[in-house]
C-alpha cells in the first residue's frame, strides 16, 4: 500500500500547479491532504468527489482556513473528523479512516506563531491529541499518523538549529513533545528509514526565497505505531514536488 501525506497550501491553488499530473504519476493508494483551505461545497465535481476514489472532507467553520481531506481507493469502514475536542475539531484539522487493519489519522496540526493564544491553543492541541493517540495504541490498534505536525524535534531536521530555537515549531516543549510522543508508542517513518540523512525538508517559507537555497523545516510526518514496524518497506520525502510550500511525502507499507 502506497500513502501520501501533503499539505498543499489551499486545493484550489495547487489544481493549476500540477496536482492531477502528480496524483497520475504517483497512483497512490491514500491521499491525505492538509491546509485545504475549502468547503467541499465550492469545489468542482472532479475534485471534490473524483472518479475511482472515496474522499472524505473535513473543513473549518473559518472560511478559507486549516482544512483536511483523505482520498482513498479502498472504502473506509468508518471515517470520523475530529477526535472528540470542539475547539480544535471545529478548526477542520483530523480525518480520521478506520480500516480493517489500521486506523489512519490525517491531521493538520496548529501553528502556534500568531500570538500567545495560539501558541497556547497549540500546546494544549499537542497535549490532548498526544494522549488520544496513545490510549489508541495501549487499545491494541495499528495507528498511522500522517501530516502537517508543525513540529522539527531534531537538530537536522531544520536548517539553523540555534537560530531557529525560539522559532514556533522548534520550541523545546514542542521537541520534547514529539520525542514524548514517540517513545509512547510511535515511530517516524523517515528517520526510521534515514536515520542520519541531512537537508532533507519538507517545508520553505515563501518569504526570503527560502526553497531555492534549501533552508527548510521537516514538519511533515508520518508516524505509525510500533506494532506495524515490520510492515514498513520506504518512506521517502518528495522534495521535487512543486505545488505548494510544502512538498510530499510517500510511505509503502505492506499492509
Amino acid at each position: 500500500m502506497k500513502i501520501i501525506t501533503w499539505n498543499v497550501n489551499g486545493i484550489r491553488s495547487v489544481v493549476q500547479k500540477g496536482f492531477y499530473e502528480f496524483i497520475e504519476r504517483e497512483n497512490p493508494d491514500i491521499l491525505c491532504l492538509q491546509e485545504t483551505k475549502a468547503h467541499p461545497d465550492q469545489l468542482e465535481d472532479a475534485l471534490r468527489a473524483p472518479l475511482g476514489w472515496n474522499t472524505f472532507w473535513s473543513a473549518a467553520q473559518r472560511p478559507g482556513y486549516s482544512g483536511t481531506a483523505t482520498w482513498s481507493r479502498e472504502a473506509p469502514a468508518q471515517v470520523t473528523h475530529g477526535f472528540g475536542v470542539p475547539r480544535f475539531d471545529a478548526e477542520g484539522r483530523l480525518v480520521v479512516s478506520r480500516f480493517k487493519d489500521f486506523v489512519l489519522y490525517n491531521c493538520y496540526f496548529p501553528n502556534g506563531g500568531m500570538g500567545p493564544e495560539r501558541h497556547e491553543f497549540k500546546q494544549e492541541f499537542l497535549k490532548r491529541f498526544g494522549h488520544h493517540l496513545q490510549r489508541q495504541v495501549q487499545a491494541g490498534e495499528n495507528v498511522i499518523v500522517v501530516g502537517d505536525y508543525n513540529v522539527a524535534y531534531l537538530d537536522i531536521d531544520v536548517y539553523d538549529p540555534k537560530a531557529l530555537a525560539k522559532e514556533t515549531g522548534f520550541l523545546p516543549e514542542e521537541r520534547q513533545w514529539m520525542t514524548s510522543f514517540l517513545e509512547g508508542g510511535f515511530i517516524d517513518g523517515y528517520r526510521y528509514f534515514h536515520p542520519q540523512e541531512k537537508h532533507r525538508y519538507t517545508w520553505w517559507a515563501y518569504f526570503q526565497n527560502a526553497r531555492p537555497g534549501n533552508r527548510g523545516w521537516r514538519i511533515d510526518h508520518i508516524c505509525v505505531s510500533r506494532s506495524l514496524e515490520k510492515r514498513m518497506k520506504s518512506v521517502q520525502i518528495l522534495d521535487q514536488q512543486q505545488g505548494s510550500d510544502h512538498c510530499p511525502v510517500v510511505m509503502e507499507i505492506d499492509i
